[in-house]
């Protein structure tokens, strides 16, 4: 069905247009947003005749010389045609009219509304009036049955209804569309049409395929598709023969199927690519007239098609004369250019009637089993379709049966196997990340977190504005764009453009250096013939621009010609930061609406490498990217159609994790987030909320919002997902301070050391509820992520919570983490201090010996937290009710605890005494808290010290002595030495002290000797088999010494060491004595808590909020 497509004309304004023929064919009638009908004696009528409606039309329909109009006053009117005088107001609705549409006598004409409401009016007498209510959002559109029984709608509720018009009543309705609540946002128009004079089928265009419906049975009896068209349909229109079925999508594609054959007959393109709103065939069939949603009028003419009256008198015989005219026609060239010759051209294989939507695959290959030149049929607008010929078989027959006879003749050439598998999907064109579709006038050509360019493309002015959201970078530009650029990008140093090719202009390349040092800052490149510019983007110091010959060019900010190097694909789009550039290209065609892209990050600058190659990019099922970019700190991120937003997980081997889903945020399907950059720290997204559409306008100016980040873990809405779920958010958003800093870049310690203390938090809580929750095995899986200082914590949670098959598990967790940094030690200091990285197992890295020491001051002050709590719960009880709140009392008070202390902690007062409580406890549970307990390698401050030496020692104690701190179970046994003096200074108040009236005053640092401490029992011990260690092990160091000694005093019984103890307190006095002691620790009768106390107590007024207090969770649990 060879026709010829007529230039389009200009009609109305811009806006919705309708168009429909007269019943001769003689005029051709519009309306559009200008609120006037235009009456057309033909395409070439220059001067057509108009009649004004009102300030807006938004439907028409013409019968029998009446002119009906659904106008901008909520009315629809008639008028007289083609005179075009008023005759009255025929309805009125509380809303604008939507669709109007007349029977097929037009005596009745039906109205649908804004309002929900569909009316049909008798022309003749306009108080005749049904209405049809029960849509629950606009009506987009109604159609009469040709017998007049039946009325048809669409609605934005997503529902096609057909209603019985007597009885006012609905028949069937069935939820085939996508719901929106005006009009204006509907994806589709969905025009409805009811097959002529047969009245067999019902048409309803669904996404990109039309349905139909068979009158009477309502059943889905076939679907008419086409493996080009991959818009969604917008209006459908019959033949006056009712054997032809015309469609015209959002995307500019014009359709026309045999509805017999169920072949594609007929495709041709919008000349510009514009939504088609309107479609009308002329009564003789040999016309189609469509309109755009820019107003303009366009005509599709010499299709061919016989009415249904030739077609009956036409007699079979004239088949055979016929057939050289069938060939004569498709010898103009049009089948030949597609290379194919008519004898070898491959036969679609028809589908019976009454198939269901298995039809996807009906289409032409040849035995290649490659499509046939798809763009040859997209881009020649004169495009022949073979399926046509097979048409004109069965053009002349009498009815559908002698048709499908003549479909069964043999075929035109020998018979080619038909490729029944996935199709290919189109590939996604290249963009630009930041910008706006580039037919759009006036556009965003970039938005990214240094400014803002805008494009003005129209009859005034064709010209870019550079704005910066910092205006000290720069200030605000106006570019003249003679050249014609479309794409463009910004950083903090320069403006990139680039225009695409024409006929006489290679396509160039042009570079605003605006900070340059010098005076010239513009620079300009010539791309080699034929190669245009695709994608480019900027980074520090450099610029790179991929071009349509797979080629990668890199230049130097002041235009030096860098390296280049081929694309394995046609690039997507690229992002540049700093010395990364991330590039995405077609690494395969797509199947079944899939995109197979692939992804390249190269390091470009000092140290050139490779960091992916060529890996597939993952996308949502079905969708395509959006978005492509880098956080501020260096992470690549990316946002496909599906609203997914996907970030680089270097340390799981460059996996990509998805970290939010905008869809969940919006409101309707319709609405869309237009992302513009993301933060990691701050975790924020920032993008622009688009309402009814996938960008913003230019104006107004568009606000930005902020969107939290989520990992789609399972169950976050309850406690333990809650948790895993920020702990894993957290892990990910700080993987960016180990690739700075190894990447030789400085890095925000503080707030390193912030995202590790809310990371051992959250191990804590999920640690405690899963002690809650008798999950044990589960408690050992969390403490396997904590650093050795939170495990020793969760220890003394287990311990106190009774589960101590547990505690023993987490002290030989705790163990091993000391021995694994202290194997890490003398590998770090063979290190760079400033850059060396230790990988711990919790998934994040620990930089330099500072960081240990301050996580050390965070756990303690979290453990001395623990004991205020105690000592506040324990003061104002009775002896009952303390051992009910704090289980874990009746061991804490044991004189006999001394022998449990770590060897670090020799010196230190009792931390879990109870004050006036110095009857010893029974020591039936001793011998198992000592196993656990003897493990642990660190210990508490003492309370009362921790007011007066943050204050006094806050600023100098905090900063290491040495550039790399020791071990941990080093420096807990050695650092007393060092802090001694500084301790010995240290006194508290009076107010601060547990018991005033009994506490002498202060010693003064003279009296503070060594020899004064009370002494443990392990002290003891080892002061008399100090020699046999020595002897058997001559070489060991102090240190060595002490962890030898530690480990043979742990193979005593428990009585062997409640002997030892005993013998302690003996020399240490009675415990009037020893709490005396305890008053005077701040005097420094207890050197090494005083040390940890100074060391470790200078944040502690930077602790968090009590409400999140680790102690207060773990006091709670209990």
């Amino acid at each position: 069905m060879p026709c010829e497509r007529k230039p389009m004309r200009y009609g109305h304004s811009e806006g919705h247009t309708e168009v429909c023929f007269d019943d001769s064919g003689k005029f051709i009638v519009t309306c559009g947003n200008d609120g006037d009908v235009r009456i057309w004696e033909g395409l070439d009528d220059d001067d057509p005749k108009f009649i004004t409606v009102g300030e807006k039309a938004y439907s028409l329909a013409l019968k029998n010389g009446k002119l009906v109009t659904a106008s901008s006053n909520n009315t629809v009117q008639i008028h007289t045609f083609p005179d075009g005088d008023p005759d009255g107001i025929l309805t009125r609705f509380t809303t604008n009219a939507t669709h109007v549409a007349f029977n097929s006598s037009g005596s009745r004409v039906a109205a649908g509304s804004s309002d929900f409401m569909v009316k049909v009016v008798e022309v003749s007498d306009s108080s005749q009036q049904k209405t049809l209510r029960g849509h629950e959002a606009p009506v987009l559109s109604v159609t009469f049955d040709p017998k007049d029984d039946f009325l048809a709608s669409a609605s934005c509720d997503g529902s096609v209804v057909v209603w019985n018009i007597e009885e006012q009543s609905q028949l069937i309705s069935w939820p085939l569309l996508q719901k929106t609540n005006d009009v204006s946002n509907a994806k589709s128009l969905c025009r409805l049409a009811w097959q002529p004079s047969t009245a067999k089928f019902l048409a309803v265009p669904v996404e990109t395929k039309v349905h139909l419906y068979e009158r009477g049975t309502w059943d889905h009896v076939s679907t008419l598709s086409d493996d080009l068209q991959t818009q969604l349909i917008n209006v459908v229109a019959w033949s006056p023969c009712g054997r032809f079925l015309a469609a015209g999508s959002v995307g500019g594609a014009l359709t026309v199927w045999d509805v017999n054959s169920k072949l594609c007959v007929e495709r041709q393109k919008h000349e510009k690519g514009f939504t088609v709103c309107g479609l009308a065939w002329n009564p003789s069939g040999s016309q189609v007239a469509y309109t755009d949603t820019e107003g303009c009028l366009g005509l599709l003419d010499g299709l061919g098609t016989s009415t249904s009256t030739s077609t009956k008198q036409a007699p079979t015989k004239k088949t055979a004369k016929n057939y050289d005219d069938l060939f004569d026609d498709d010898d103009d060239g049009r089948l030949m250019d597609e290379g194919l010759s008519d004898t070898n051209s491959p036969v679609k294989k028809p589908v019976g009637r009454g198939g269901d939507d298995d039809d996807d695959d009906d289409f032409l290959v040849p035995a290649t089993g490659r499509v046939r030149n798809r763009g040859a049929i997209l881009d020649d607008e004169n495009s022949l379709d073979t399926g046509s010929l097979k048409v004109g078989w069965d053009k002349f027959g009498d009815d559908e049966d002698s048709s499908a006879a003549a479909l069964a003749a043999p075929p035109l050439g020998p018979l080619r196997p038909v490729y029944e598998g996935p199709l290919p999907t189109p590939p996604q064109k290249a963009f630009q990340p930041g910008s706006t579709p580039a037919h759009l006038t006036h556009r965003f050509m970039m938005w990214n977190s240094v400014g803002i360019v805008r494009g003005y493309n129209d009859e005034q002015d064709n010209a870019i504005d550079v704005e910066f959201h910092d205006t000290a970078v720069h200030h605000a530009m106006h570019l003249t764009n003679s050249l014609g650029h479309s794409v463009v990008d910004l950083s903090q140093e320069a403006v990139l453009l680039a225009c695409p090719s024409t006929d006489e202009l290679a396509s160039k390349l042009q570079c605003f250096h605006f900070s340059s040092w010098d005076t010239n800052k513009e620079w300009m490149v010539d791309l080699p013939p034929g190669e245009d510019v695709r994608a480019l983007c900027l980074g520090q110091g450099w610029a790179a621009v991929a071009t349509s010959a797979l080629m990668l060019r890199l230049f130097s900010i002041g235009g030096v010609q860098r390296e280049i190097f081929s694309l394995p694909g046609n690039v997507v789009c690229m992002v540049g930061h700093g010395e990364q550039l991330l590039i995405v290209y077609h690494r395969a065609p797509g199947f079944d609406g899939e995109q197979a892209l692939g992804v390249q990050l190269l390091q470009i600058g000092g140290r050139k490498k490779q960091l992916m190659n060529g890996e597939p990019l993952p996308l949502s099922h079905r969708s395509h990217l959006c978005w492509l970019g880098f956080t501020a700190e260096g992470t690549p991120c990316y946002v496909d159609s599906d609203g997914v937003v996907r970030m680089l997980n270097r340390s799981l081997g460059n996996t990509w994790t998805p970290v939010c889903n905008t869809r969940e945020t919006c409101k309707s399907k319709s609405d869309h987030y237009w992302v513009v950059g993301i933060h990691e720290n701050p975790q924020q997204l920032r993008c622009i909320p688009c309402k009814g559409s996938r960008y913003p306008p230019t104006l107004p100016r568009p606000a930005v919002a902020i969107l939290p980040f989520k990992l789609p873990l399972c169950q976050t809405s309850t406690e333990k997902g809650l948790m895993e779920e920020q702990y894993w958010r957290s892990v990910l958003f700080h993987n960016h301070f180990s690739f700075l800093s190894s990447s030789g870049y400085e890095v925000d310690e503080d707030g390193r050391t912030q995202s590790q203390k809310e990371q051992q938090e959250l191990l804590m809580k999920m640690f405690a509820l899963s002690c809650k929750l008798e999950r044990e095995f589960r408690c050992v899986e969390l403490a396997e992520l904590m650093t050795q200082n939170v495990v020793t914590l969760a220890i003394r949670y287990a311990s106190r919570s009774r589960r101590m098959a547990l505690a023993q598990r987490l002290s030989e967790i705790a163990l091993e983490k000391a021995n694994q940094i202290q194997e890490e030690e003398p590998e770090e200091q063979e290190e760079e201090p400033e850059h060396a990285a230790v990988r711990r197992p919790s998934g994040y890295e620990v930089t330099g010996g500072r960081q240990r020491e301050e996580e050390e001051e965070r756990v303690e002050e979290l453990r001395e937290e623990e004991e205020e709590d105690a000592q506040e719960m324990e003061t104002g009880e009775e002896a009952e009710t303390r051992k009910r709140l704090t289980p874990f009392v009746k061991e804490a008070a044991s004189p006999v605890i001394p022998s449990l202390t770590p060897i670090g902690k020799v010196g230190r007062a009792n931390p879990f005494k109870v004050l006036g409580s110095g009857t010893p406890s029974s020591s039936s549970a001793q011998p198992r808290v000592t196993n656990i307990l003897d493990n642990m390698t660190s210990g508490r401050k003492s309370s009362p010290l921790s007011g007066s030496a943050g204050k006094q020692h806050k600023g100098p104690v905090l900063k290491p002595l040495a550039p790399r701190a020791k071990a941990k179970t080093q420096s807990t046994l050695l650092q007393m030495t060092s802090t001694k003096k500084k301790t010995q200074e240290i006194t508290p108040p009076a107010a601060e002290q547990p018991k005033p009236a009994e506490a002498p005053p202060p010693a003064s640092p003279a009296d503070n000797t060594e020899n004064k401490r009370p002494k443990t029992g392990f002290q003891f011990w080892l002061e008399e088999n100090r020699k046999s260690i020595t002897a058997d092990h001559p070489d060991l160091e102090e240190t060595d010494v002490i962890k030898e000694a530690m480990g043979r005093f742990r193979t005593l019984s428990a009585e062997e060491r409640l002997s030892w103890t005993e013998r302690a307190k003996g020399q240490t006095g009675d415990a009037d004595l020893k709490k005396r002691k305890r008053a005077e620790g701040g005097g420094g009768g207890n050197e090494h808590g005083q040390a940890e106390a100074d060391e470790n107590s200078a944040k502690k007024k930077k602790s968090l909020d009590p409400s999140a207090k680790l102690s207060a969770f773990a006091f709670n649990k209990n």
